[in-house]
């Protein structure tokens, strides 16, 4: 591990991560990382080793000019954190942004899971992005996952009952189950017809269920703008084809049916609790205890929850952290249930240009798989 900065001391934090890769189609969930990293100044203060996790051969290092020097920038995972003060919230926030790791998984994901102990961290937000059976001239659907029953039910979210090969979405957030860190996966549905990225409707939309999971204000920047443009664009693209443009109005009715039952009760009232909070220009507070699922008042750990101690190795910094008493062996871990992923996400090599990715759902390989909630 390279350490860039001394560990800060935080305020109550959340973790928000995402990775390019498999788990981010059109590159909207590592987009919306970047953007808050980028609207509130993010401080980086750690880095993980590119050597311990990354083939060159498939994430290969850029070069480039500094001033007439010759500098090599690595593929690897880097965190930074908000504070408070630039946020107006209660809590500070620490982002993950970096690449899906070739190899050592196990060991990537409790390197992560140190510092989340280390830093107090009480929840821990993953988001991700898939190719999906939706059109472009809707809302964006975003799914929120959990493994934790508890949670699902505090939050109001889907309780994770995937089966099959997972990514490291998937892989991080059952991590953190086994270590008693309360995780959730925000899931975005791209159009699988028009994959490549960017997709600022995409990363749009998961950065307002960010805002309504954990009650803060984003500053959206020229999001709304580049969102409107990009669905112009396809628009006009759309209309130049005309198979295109009835298999566009197939999804829409489809979608239109799918979410009549939708058009009343909760969506209506969250969209009205978001205009209010804008329209107020007042930023919301970060959930306590009792909203974020019962946390312990440990830093990091669940009421409760499972412990797994192999979490807490941290090899490649030589560091040590206070013991936890084992609910099981350390195989059982992050890999033990890397099969009941609800929230990861396929290739969907079937997409038009084959850039993006699907969720794992049982279609996912054809770039044609069912919505978010069908975990």
């Amino acid at each position: 591990m390279i350490e860039l900065e001394g560990v800060p001391e935080l305020i109550d934090p959340v973790m928000i991560c995402a990775f390019e890769g498999w788990n981010d189609a059109g590159d909207a969930a590592s987009s919306a990382v970047a953007h808050l990293d980028r609207e509130w100044k993010g401080e980086v203060f750690a880095a993980l080793d590119a050597e311990d996790y990354y083939d060159f051969q498939v994430n290969r290092p850029t070069v480039w000019l500094d001033g007439g020097v010759r500098k090599i920038t690595w593929p690897t995972t880097r965190l930074s954190v908000v504070r408070a003060a630039d946020t107006g919230a209660s809590r500070d926030l620490v982002l993950v942004r970096g690449i899906e790791p070739s190899m050592r998984w196990r060991s990537f994901c409790n390197e992560l899971l140190g510092f989340a102990h280390e830093l107090g961290v009480e929840m821990v937000v993953i988001l991700g992005s898939l190719l999906g059976d939706t059109p472009h001239t809707r809302p964006v659907p975003v799914s929120g996952v959990t493994s934790d029953p508890d949670l699902a039910r505090t939050l109001d979210l889907e309780e994770s009952r995937y089966e099959g090969p997972t990514g490291i979405v998937g892989i991080l957030q059952e991590a953190c189950t086994h270590a008693g860190v309360p995780a959730v996966s925000l899931w975005a549905a791209v159009p699988h017809y028009v994959s490549q990225p960017p997709n600022p409707k995409a990363t749009l939309a998961l950065l307002n269920r960010l805002e309504d999971l954990i009650d803060l204000r984003v500053p959206q920047g020229e999001l709304p703008e580049d969102a409107r443009a990009w669905q112009l664009g396809v628009d006009q693209l759309a209309a130049e084809d005309s198979e295109v443009a009835e298999y566009v109005q197939s999804l829409e009715e489809a979608r239109d049916t799918a979410d009549l039952p939708e058009a009343s009760g909760e969506a209506i009232a969250r969209e009205f609790e978001r205009y209010l909070r804008r329209r107020d220009g007042q930023p919301g507070q970060a959930p306590g205890p009792e909203r974020a699922g019962g946390l312990a008042a440990e830093p990091g750990l669940a009421e409760g929850g499972p412990r797994d101690p192999s979490y807490l190795r941290d090899t490649a910094g030589g560091r040590t952290r206070p013991p936890r008493p084992p609910a099981q062996t350390p195989d059982e871990g992050a890999d033990g249930a890397a099969g009941t992923e609800g929230d990861d996400a396929s290739d969907g090599k079937g997409a038009p240009d084959g850039k993006g990715r699907g969720k794992d759902d049982g279609g996912g390989r054809d770039g044609s798989q069912d919505g978010p909630g069908d975990d």
